[in-house]
């Protein structure tokens, strides 16, 4: 790993807890209806994230173009690369670690799914990005969903398919992994435990309450996990600013989340 890689992990790593907290609103087609939930403003959505204090937001290149100039220097950017939807309806990769360069990111996020037919074509995504990615010392976050076609085509969070995912992800040569949280402690820390690059979670899927999400965080960072990048259990619970507030506690921290939540002023 070269210097400029080492600098900019630093940024994604900069708390003193030596956890992240990132805020993930980048899910574009994915999203579904954009008139309804928490990004039918994204703007709005971008600004109450950013005003919990996290320590990077993973976005897309279009709207880190429109939006990203006033948050310049208040957080670390990873420009997020991938774009599908569960049932291949959907499946591009948009941005470079070239593009990322020209934005001012710390990072390039490649969320890819796994399983399928088309699963080698994604994993082709992440091992061309990272050698891509390499001459310009531009760390590589791939964002692993495994899928379950059984029913349609869709996100599963069992323990053999998040092994499976981290897997795939340190074979594929990145920098750090971000998978769900499996529900189950033992699997999760045997997984995360015989990883080589850091692990975080995603904030799905996603729950009942604000509290059920902290929960899972708390659960997932005493199994190993070194942070997690929140969409839906961020700004899909109400008061986005109070939860990422929230979520820092618990990341940062180490509060119970209960206490995290009364901290944060719920």
């Amino acid at each position: 790993m070269g210097l400029g890689t080492k600098v900019r992990l630093a940024r994604l790593f900069s708390n003193p807890s030596g956890h992240l907290f990132g805020g993930a609103v980048d899910h574009f087609v994915g999203y579904g209806n954009v008139r309804e939930g928490g990004l039918a403003d994204l703007p709005g959505a971008l600004r109450r994230v950013m005003a919990g204090g996290p320590d990077y937001i993973s976005i897309q290149p279009g709207a880190a173009r429109h939006l990203w100039s006033e948050y310049a220097g208040k957080a670390a950017l990873v420009i997020q690369g991938g774009c599908f939807t569960a049932d291949d309806r959907i499946r591009q990769l948009i941005a470079t670690p070239e593009d990322a360069v020209r934005y001012g990111a710390d990072a390039l996020a490649v969320a890819i799914p796994v399983r399928g037919a088309t699963e080698g074509e994604y994993i082709r995504w992440l091992t061309d990005t990272v050698n891509a990615a390499a001459r310009f010392e531009m760390p590589v976050v791939a964002h692993v969903y495994p899928r379950d076609f059984s029913d349609g085509g869709k996100i599963v969070f069992t323990p053999d398919e998040i092994a499976y995912a981290v897997r795939i992800g340190f074979e594929a040569g990145v920098d750090v992994i971000k998978v769900g949280y499996t529900g189950d402690f033992e699997s999760f820390r045997e997984t995360v435990a015989t990883c080589p690059v850091p692990v975080v979670i995603a904030g799905g899927p996603k729950t009942d309450t604000l509290l059920g999400a902290l929960v899972q965080t708390s659960e997932a960072l005493r199994a190993g996990a070194k942070g997690a990048v929140v969409g839906r259990n961020l700004w899909g619970h109400g008061d986005t600013t109070m939860a990422a507030r929230a979520f820092k506690f618990v990341i940062h921290k180490g509060m119970a989340p209960e206490d995290a939540l009364a901290a944060a002023g719920a």
